[in-house]
């Protein structure tokens, strides 16, 4: 069954070319750590930080503090650190009220000689329906690139860690792109304040201005003028989106279209749109392997032990599970036959947050995208597509899956995964409640 699905995109991307060893894997959280802090430590001329948040914590304010001392050694550097609006304003899920990052940021301007400017971008009024979920540190000509945030967890500052994809891409017209998007895309807009200073306008009075933000940025792209569509060589895009049917969702589904031997995908919440469902669809259909890696659901971040007290949050995993379930009782068949495998990631108490894909031996998917519905119509996303046509970047790409698949298992059959009359307690009750009354589908749609 051919792929309905129009491939009009791909080759009109312009891209910037790159050489094999400008493209770096670092191996963990902790070299992603040390890599930032270095990085930081050296610059010359710029610094662009753009995280969901950055966490007051041991780990946040290590970054917090390396920005500041690069700031005060050379006032000349041109410093903006970019985070969502409303997630810097509420405490962290379940540990009551709380100030949120941005007191902590103001307390950091007020008791600094140097000035390290914060930014909130409000993608919606409320942060249920819309976050700044774009990724990517700009440091000089450098570019950092991965779905981590700035906490203890993500940047492996202790015991535990939140495993990512960390890659550094050493091209200057990919960093003056990703410069000019935040600076003039975001920064400058109305709806966009400083969250290190005191007396922060209310969202509410933000409305029009967060309404104008958002129909501008569904219209966004990266500039890519200095790019090509020439496919010499090794070469990377960088892509933009927000809302339904946006450019990085169709490049998304056009990747998996294109596949013709070989496709991997990872993401720690299994919930894919229908779209991506249908092109996996017709991949099998047409003889693809497919391997698809999610983390085991007590890998899964909002994953709370059943010893602990009931939070609706914590009924999230399972949920996921029930996905993943569902999928692989569709496709028994397929994993008989080892045409599809699906993986699951788990390691210690250790949590999983990879994203991306690969496609054949050409394309590699460096995104923050979860490639769930919410993803696809709700929040701001980006992603870079390195398109390697003659295998120049084969050996690293295989290392990196390799890492990826250490901590991984196959699951061989759907009754291998656990079923609601298994679930916790607290867990089961409430999945048979929002089941009884049909917002399961609502919560697949913004969780």
């Amino acid at each position: 069954m051919p792929s309905l699905f129009k491939r009009s995109l791909l080759p009109k991307l312009r891209s910037f070319p790159l050489t094999a060893d400008a493209v770096g894997i670092l191996s963990g959280a902790a070299q992603f750590r040390r890599c930032l802090l270095e990085k930081i430590a050296s610059a010359t001329r710029r610094i662009y930080i753009v995280a969901l948040y950055l966490q007051q914590d041991e780990a946040g304010q290590e970054i917090l503090d390396a920005l500041h001392a690069a700031k005060l050694a050379r006032p000349e550097l041109d410093v903006v650190v970019v985070v969502d609006w409303l997630r810097a304003q509420r405490g962290l899920i379940g540990a009551g009220k709380q100030p949120g990052n941005s007191a902590w940021y103001q307390e950091m301007t007020r008791t600094h000689e140097s000035v390290v400017p914060i930014y909130g971008v409000p993608v919606q009024t409320r942060e249920l329906f819309g976050v700044l979920h774009l990724k990517g540190f700009v440091i000089d000509d450098c570019v950092i690139y991965s779905g981590a945030s700035l906490n203890n967890v993500y940047l492996h500052k202790f015991d535990k860690y939140r495993y990512d994809r960390y890659h550094v891409l050493h091209n200057r017209e990919l960093a003056d792109s990703m410069q000019h998007l935040v600076q003039h895309g975001l920064v400058a807009s109305k709806a966009v304040h400083r969250l290190d200073l005191p007396n922060l306008p209310t969202t509410r009075s933000l409305r029009n201005d967060i309404g104008d933000l958002r129909s501008r940025l569904k219209h966004a792209a990266y500039d890519t003028t200095r790019g090509t569509t020439d496919r010499t060589g090794l070469s990377v895009s960088p892509l933009l989106g927000v809302g339904k049917n946006n450019p990085l969702n169709r490049v998304i589904c056009e990747l998996i279209a294109s596949a013709q031997q070989q496709l991997t995908i990872c993401t720690p919440y299994f919930n894919l749109p229908l779209a991506i469902i249908r092109e996996i669809n017709r991949a099998l259909a047409r003889g693809v392997k497919i391997d698809i890696v999610v983390g085991d659901k007590t890998a899964n971040d909002f994953y709370i032990p059943p010893s602990e007290p009931f939070r609706v949050i914590s009924a999230l995993p399972y949920l996921y599970e029930i996905s993943l379930r569902r999928f692989a009782k569709r496709h028994q068949r397929n994993i008989d036959s080892g045409q599809l495998n699906l993986h699951l990631w788990l390691d210690g108490d250790n949590t999983y947050h990879l994203k991306g894909m690969w496609i054949d031996r050409r394309y590699t998917l460096l995104t923050g995208n979860n490639l769930n519905p919410r993803a696809f119509r709700l929040d701001l996303e980006n992603a870079l597509l390195i398109d390697d046509p003659y295998g120049e970047w084969l050996e690293p790409r295989r290392q990196e899956l390799a890492e990826i698949f250490q901590h991984t298992r196959r699951i061989e059959h759907f009754q291998n995964l656990e079923t609601l009359a298994e679930y916790p307690m607290g867990v089961a009750k409430f999945l048979k409640r929002v089941s009884r009354v049909r917002i399961e589908r609502l919560l697949y749609r913004i969780l």
